[in-house]
């Protein structure tokens, strides 16, 4: 009787174990994304990632037929906004790893550009998650795309020789 229980915790520490195995990298860049920060110095999305695996294994049971990958994600997203707006405010910004192409991006943006074209989150499903109408995330989501795809250009170095020329 006994050894029953012990079985188990087992066996959901190993489906646990095999969920991690499959999930946590992709979980982790996602999270990357999320804060802009560089892949190989990333301690932020390792916190949000080891918080939400934490959430998901805490949850394990009561899932029943849910995705865990979905609850993991909810979990990271929802994190993410809540300690960007708590800790940055609401315009506040961390600051991200100038390298990243999502740097420019606002911590809002750069979550639904990462929620909708990485993650592959519907409209409806990510304006639901973030408690946004559809059509903010929408324009969210294209103003977004247009700054990753179209960045502000930084003005030309001057020449050496253009400051003489112009005295």
């Amino acid at each position: 009787m006994r050894d029953r229980p012990l079985s188990r915790e087992a066996r959901r520490a190993r489906e646990f174990e095999s969920f991690v195995a499959g999930a946590a990298g992709r979980l982790l860049h996602a999270a990357t994304l999320l804060t802009a920060e560089a892949p190989d110095a990333n301690p932020r999305a390792r916190r949000l990632l080891t918080l939400a695996l934490a959430h998901t294994y805490a949850r394990w049971d009561r899932l029943r037929g849910e995705d865990p990958y979905d609850c993991a994600r909810q979990h990271l997203a929802t994190r993410f906004a809540r300690t960007t707006w708590h800790r940055y405010g609401v315009f506040g910004r961390a600051r991200p790893d100038p390298g990243s192409p999502l740097a420019a991006l606002t911590p809002r943006e750069r979550l639904i550009l990462v929620l909708r074209l990485y993650e592959g989150v519907a409209e409806e499903q990510a304006a639901a998650l973030l408690g946004l109408p559809a059509e903010r995330v929408h324009a969210l989501c294209d103003r977004a795309t247009a700054t990753v795809l179209h960045p502000a250009r930084q003005p030309a170095p001057r020449a050496v020789g253009a400051k003489a020329a112009a005295s």
